[in-house]
């Protein structure tokens, strides 16, 4: 999901929205919980504090009684496991993931959200080792007569702010002659189709793909090879954080080598994973 600003741009909004993060902030759970048994320094003590930014289903969403579940929770769980700790999220905006401003004011030791690891993003944080292969697709209405981008011109495409799709949107529009719609989250996005603001929507795969099992009158009409991975985020240069995204990456190793990984594909996507990440 890389931020549309030059890599020139990246520092200056970072350190703006970390000011505006750190001025929100009081009390003991702003200050990192010294270990002294050489493992990481956690935001809170006892907990692994995730900044992401909800609803991405089916990677992390609120299920009917509330609780946050998904794919990527099941990860965070299992580091968290490794740590001796619990998850504690925390909703947020996404540039101020993918800017490090969550990680410069100390509102989280992780970051996830279906994040796609680009070039332009690792100027500003860490990414973990991949844990997903996604690509972006096309979402229309079954009687739109919507198969490729060809087929959008004169009409409406919607996009969510700050993602890949937005970026690859952007690449085609001209020689596809569609104009662009922006919508801040994927939940508003998907209602702006239905509501016929907008004649298709381009966006990741796997919540598209999930959003189209049970609303049958719109199905996913084209898919891109944009070749992307998805990974969790964390601080950048920066030792602690380098310890709490080792444990992620050892929980992730064996979430595949015991075949939970497996299973929670199975469970949040309904099929087995065409190709599984790499153990190390």
């Amino acid at each position: 999901m890389p931020k549309l600003t030059q890599p020139s741009r990246y520092a200056a909004v970072a350190a703006i929205a970390a000011l505006s993060l750190a001025a929100c902030g009081s009390g003991s759970s702003d200050t990192p919980a010294a270990n002294p048994s050489g493992g990481p320094q956690l935001v809170s003590a006892g907990n692994l504090t995730v900044c992401t930014h909800l609803s991405y289903k089916p990677f992390e969403f609120k299920d009917d009684a509330g609780k946050v579940v998904g794919f990527d929770m099941d990860l965070a769980n299992a580091a968290a496991k490794k740590l001796d700790a619990t998850v504690k999220l925390v909703d947020i905006e996404f540039a101020s993931i993918t800017s490090g401003a969550v990680f410069a004011a100390k509102k989280c030791d992780l970051a996830m959200g279906a994040i796609t690891i680009t070039d332009a993003r690792k100027k500003t944080v860490s990414f973990s080792n991949p844990y997903f292969n996604a690509t972006q697709a096309l979402l229309a209405k079954k009687t739109a007569g919507i198969t490729d981008l060809s087929s959008l011109k004169g009409k409406k495409v919607g996009v969510q702010t700050d993602t890949t799709g937005q970026i690859f949107a952007n690449k085609n529009k001209d020689a596809n002659g569609y104009d662009i719609v922006v919508f801040d989250d994927l939940p508003t996005e998907v209602t702006g189709l239905q509501a016929g603001r907008v004649d298709a929507i381009i966006n990741d795969n796997g919540p598209l793909g999930d959003f189209a099992k049970s609303n049958t009158d719109f199905s996913i009409t084209k898919e891109f090879d944009t070749g992307e991975q998805y990974g969790f985020v964390g601080q950048k240069d920066d030792a602690n954080s380098t310890k709490v995204m080792a444990a992620f990456n050892e929980a992730l190793a064996a979430s595949i080598s015991d075949g939970s990984y497996k299973k929670s594909y199975m469970q949040w996507f309904g099929i087995e994973p065409a190709v599984m990440p790499s153990a190390s």
